[in-house]
């Protein structure tokens, strides 16, 4: 039953997620040398919704990017106005740049959304060049934030191979060659983040969302992780999926007062946390409006 009501796309939906990461760098800021993102102000550690936008849109597109209704439009190295072309091709349109009749964007934007899963999911601004229009996504992500300071390490590394020949060769004064070389690796130690998200059913007939798509993102906030793992990115892992899904389409509570039914804190004694266990997770479930159903999705 709960099952039904997790992947029903005619309730409202507002869900808590828990990730953390360890001695990696979760989501690197390129305006500060790819260090990882943080509040200037707290030093929380941040990772933005683009980041973990991607992580779905790669878990998509590895398992279910062959089948028609699932091609992912923001694809690594992809050209946005060739994915609209997709569309202008597949119905007979010419197409006439920016400026084209409200019909035929109407289908453009049709066609977008019902072949292009993260479209339906997220929506997208198709304006540029071949115009297929604007979707605004039923599906919303806010960053995430570490639930406690991180401190952001930048450590030495080094090869024991050099990247140019010249390099490695001895002078003419008999001083010997470069035998190694050295890098950077940012990282943090250990960082337990919170993150939260909505969806909006009203927009999700909008875009063509049904059950096997809200059940397709659940399954990849849960098994995303595994699939993007990388030497920078450290030990990453999910460690709660807490959904709030409403009865009305509209919402029965507000999605902040849902949100502080669960709230995390680290266990007392522990100065500087390095596991999930360092840190407990409360659920005040009397505290479930009527109307409401809390489903543990992970946690």
């Amino acid at each position: 039953m709960k099952q039904e009501i997790l992947n029903d796309v005619n309730r409202r939906h507002d869900f808590v997620i828990l990730f953390d990461v360890t001695d990696g760098n979760p989501n690197g800021d390129p305006d500060a040398g790819n260090l990882p993102r943080v509040d200037p102000e707290t030093m929380q550690g941040l990772v933005t919704d683009v980041c973990l936008k991607r992580k779905v849109r790669n878990y998509v597109d590895q398992y279910k990017g062959t089948e028609e209704r699932y091609k992912i439009y923001v694809e690594h190295h992809g050209i946005l106005n060739d994915q609209h072309q997709r569309a202008y091709t597949a119905l007979g349109i010419q197409s006439k740049g920016t400026k084209e009749s409200r019909d035929t964007i109407s289908k453009a934007r049709k066609w977008m959304c019902s072949n292009f899963y993260d479209i339906r999911l997220f929506g997208a601004v198709m304006t540029t060049g071949v115009n297929c229009g604007q979707v605004r996504g039923p599906v919303q992500l806010t960053f995430a934030r570490s639930i406690d300071a991180v401190v952001p390490l930048d450590v030495s590394i080094t090869r024991v191979a050099v990247t140019r020949a010249e390099d490695s060769g001895a002078s003419e004064q008999g001083e010997s060659g470069k035998q190694t070389e050295m890098g950077r690796k940012a990282l943090v130690p250990y960082g337990l983040y919170r993150g939260h998200g909505f969806f909006n059913p009203t927009l999700g007939k909008d875009t063509g969302m049904n059950s096997e798509d809200l059940a397709l993102f659940w399954k990849a906030l849960q098994e995303m992780w595994d699939i993007d793992r990388s030497a920078s990115r450290g030990l990453m892992a999910l460690r709660g999926l807490y959904v709030f899904s409403h009865e009305s389409d509209k919402g029965n509570a507000p999605a902040h007062k849902l949100f502080d039914i669960i709230s995390v804190k680290r266990r007392d004694g522990v100065m500087a946390p390095r596991s999930f266990e360092d840190y407990e997770v409360i659920i005040r479930e009397g505290e479930v409006p009527a109307g409401v159903v809390l489903t543990r999705v992970v946690g």
